[in-house]
């Protein structure tokens, strides 16, 4: 299959092909494209059912991600700050493993979300998902109720936002929080 410009993966599992397709530029993330087709020469006996779920458990999407990484020609605008954040959502994944949807986790979500957004990153929840070991929709729902509740502020039309006071007041609590970056530009 041909997507537009961009790079592919593919992988075989079964007589299935697995094609996975990033735009061009930086791996930050995941696939944005996954198509999955029968291979011309498969026994027609083997696709008659489908794809079944078995095919999809089966697909290595850190491997792409990987493979994806070191056939990209750039590298992702964030990555200076890549270690922090990685620390940052390991922390918030550990607060959610103690806590639950606790003041803290939320703090430290939305954190991390909103450096992700300010950094570039085009599909921060689904890398948050990933290092929360949760699925998008969840860490979507936390977001939306970090909103509601005053942890982060929205920005019109566009993803991200600042920090509410509920944020600012939990995160003045956590004493092992992963330091920013030194920035050169006073704001």
């Amino acid at each position: 299959m041909a997507f537009s410009e961009g790079l592919e993966v593919v992988q075989f599992k079964g007589p299935w092909w697995v094609t996975m397709w990033w735009p061009e530029g930086a791996v930050s993330g995941g696939p944005q494209k996954i198509v999955i087709e029968a291979e011309p020469d498969a026994a027609p006996g083997d696709v008659a059912r489908g794809i079944s779920t078995t095919v999809l458990r089966g697909l290595d999407l850190a491997g792409a991600v990987k493979k994806a990484q070191e056939l990209a020609p750039t590298t992702p605008p964030w990555q200076a700050e890549h270690g922090r954040l990685v620390e940052l959502s390991a922390l918030a994944r550990e607060l959610l493993t103690d806590e639950g949807v606790s003041p803290h986790y939320l703090a430290v979500l939305c954190l991390t979300y909103r450096d992700l957004v300010d950094k570039g990153v085009q599909a921060p929840v689904p890398w948050l998902a990933e290092q929360l070991d949760r699925r998008p929709e969840s860490v979507k729902d936390h977001l939306k109720k970090a909103r509601r509740e005053g942890y982060l502020t929205s920005r019109a039309g566009r993803a991200g936002g600042d920090l509410g006071d509920a944020a600012q007041s939990a995160l003045a609590t956590l004493e092992n929080l992963p330091k920013p970056a030194a920035t050169t530009s006073e704001e």
